[in-house]
């Protein structure tokens, strides 16, 4: 785990852009009047091209490219200044004032205000809007209440003080507010079109943005296509003229159009061809501050019961999982915080430890045990569901398998498409269902918020007032020491209660024509093409 963590760390302080380099496929020249166009492999339709609404990293991909915010990150990951050219901090560390860039402008010509982010930021707050993300806003004195709707929008502390000037007011001064801002949660939305068109969003004909590209086209389940935004501020540094998104749900059919030319990237490579492409100088691993896993409906039998919760989640072999099944360098997961976080003791995970072993005749005995308190003499039938990918697949029916063999227990697996699946699992309508969460900034909050009682993220129904009270308290804590310290004691009572199975921590895979330079690899993000370049 060391050696991955010294990985993670140096990726986090140095460059992590690709440089053009050998494979088979051949470099283009001296990049005299190439094309500067690529195509990208997208394994799901975005359900939401919307910053007030997208809860995925497919959507938020997309609006990455196409919106910026007051912080925006510098080709290493780090928070840097985007649309706000200055911010000044009063002395108690509530009160900052963003003064926007002259020259910050929309898709269409027009000038992003700071009138622009308080609209946004209230957008997300109104609980008529429903943004499943509008928790992360509520460090921001009165965000909560009024999207508990029992506050009004006026009391919300962001406000225009002028066409530049943004003001916004904390509940508690917040260390890493920078890195909070560059989450897409955060972008500015145009109001008179957002306000003009309640689906402004489901096309490209009308959208609006303000980042290094536009949106010119997306035809459903088809592809997105992204064109240089030349009103953008920082236009010249942008390279590529158009970045095409085609949408292949089939992860052996995106292969073999990588492996053909028909697309210049692709990541999430099919578990066959991690195999097989580990020694190609096109291939890459990067380590990915996120957790796969299983959840658990509590409000559902049999999971309703916490020792069958760790009986289930003792029962499966994540070292043969990841060697195996995934095999591209993923870490078994034994808390819900990856690798990767700094702390003054520490990284963080390597300071927790792990909260449970996997032992299969205990698992055993907690099954029984569960069983008994719940008066079954058979164990209600186990569906796990997931959504449709042959990575999914591959893993599903490894955990179908392993739960037979070694709790003796049969479960069914099934598998709906994404934006479909998003919606049962968002009505509950599950037992127990897979689920990937990826930290937009790298620090444990960002992770075990996911479990807050009231997150709308949280789809299994568990619900501890001492997990939300630790949470709470972490947020207003000056000292880092003990704030990460309220942490570990909140994942503590995580997975104490277990709603989730911990499989693994992500490494994303990716293929990388050579033709391309500049590409920005994220540990907390998709790939990103500002800088990019065809050679």
């Amino acid at each position: 785990m060391k050696k991955w963590i010294i990985m993670l760390v140096a990726m986090l302080s140095l460059s992590s852009i690709l440089a053009g380099c050998g494979g088979d496929k051949k470099a283009s020249g001296d990049g005299k009047d190439v094309k500067q166009e690529i195509t990208l492999g997208m394994t799901t339709e975005p359900p939401a091209i919307d910053p007030a609404l997208a809860t995925d990293t497919t959507s938020g991909w997309i609006l990455d490219h196409i919106f910026e915010g007051l912080y925006t990150r510098d080709k290493e990951g780090n928070p840097v200044l985007g649309v706000a050219k200055d911010q000044k901090v009063s002395d108690d560390g509530k009160t900052y004032t963003f003064t926007l860039r002259d020259d910050a402008k929309w898709s269409d010509g027009s000038p992003v205000t700071a009138q622009d982010f308080e609209f946004a930021w209230k957008n997300v707050l109104n609980p008529d809007t429903g943004s499943a993300f509008a928790f992360y806003m509520y460090y921001i004195k009165g965000a909560e209440e009024y999207n508990k709707g029992k506050g009004s929008a006026d009391k919300v502390g962001v406000k225009a003080l002028d066409e530049k000037t943004l003001q916004v007011e904390l509940n508690a001064p917040l260390g890493y507010f920078n890195k909070l801002l560059t989450m897409w949660t955060f972008y500015p939305v145009k109001k008179e079109v957002v306000e003009g068109n309640k689906n402004w969003s489901a096309d490209a004909k009308n959208y609006v943005s303000n980042g290094p590209f536009k949106m010119t086209e997306w035809k459903h389940n088809s592809e997105v296509v992204l064109e240089k935004n030349d009103n953008y501020y920082d236009q010249k540094d942008v390279n590529l003229k158009k970045a095409t998104f085609k949408i292949v749900t089939d992860a052996t059919t995106y292969y073999q159009m990588y492996k053909t030319n028909e697309l210049d990237f692709i990541m999430t490579l099919p578990t066959d061809a991690v195999t097989a492409e580990k020694n190609n100088k096109e291939y890459k691993e990067v380590p990915y501050f996120g957790t796969y896993m299983y959840m658990f409906n509590v409000e559902k039998a049999p999971f309703n019961n916490a020792k069958i919760r760790k009986a289930f989640t003792m029962a499966i072999d994540r070292k043969t999982l990841t060697e195996n099944v995934t095999k591209a360098g993923e870490i078994p997961a034994y808390g819900m915080t990856p690798p990767g976080v700094q702390t003054p003791d520490g990284d963080f995970r390597e300071k927790g430890g792990n909260y449970f072993e996997e032992n299969f005749d205990e698992a055993k005995k907690l099954l029984a045990e569960g069983m008994k308190e719940e008066g079954w003499k058979e164990l209600p039938q186990v569906t796990l569901l997931y959504n449709t990918a042959e990575n999914n697949k591959k893993m599903a029916e490894a955990v179908q398998e392993m739960i037979k063999k070694n709790l003796g227990v049969e479960i069914k697996v099934s598998n709906q498409e994404w934006k479909t699946y998003l919606d049962t699992t968002k009505q509950h309508n599950f037992q127990m269902a897979r689920m990937g969460w990826v930290g937009s900034f790298v620090d444990p909050v960002i992770m075990l918020d996911y479990y807050l009682g009231d997150s709308p993220n949280n789809r299994t129904g568990w619900v501890n007032k001492k997990f939300d009270d630790i949470m709470a308290k972490s947020k207003v804590e000056q000292d880092e020491t003990k704030r990460f310290e309220l942490l570990h004691q909140a994942e503590e009572v995580l997975m104490t209660d277990l709603p989730f199975m911990p499989v693994y921590f992500y490494t994303n895979t990716y293929l990388t024509s050579p033709k391309y330079s500049g590409i920005a690899y994220y540990v907390n993000r998709y790939p990103y093409l500002k800088w990019a370049k065809k050679n």
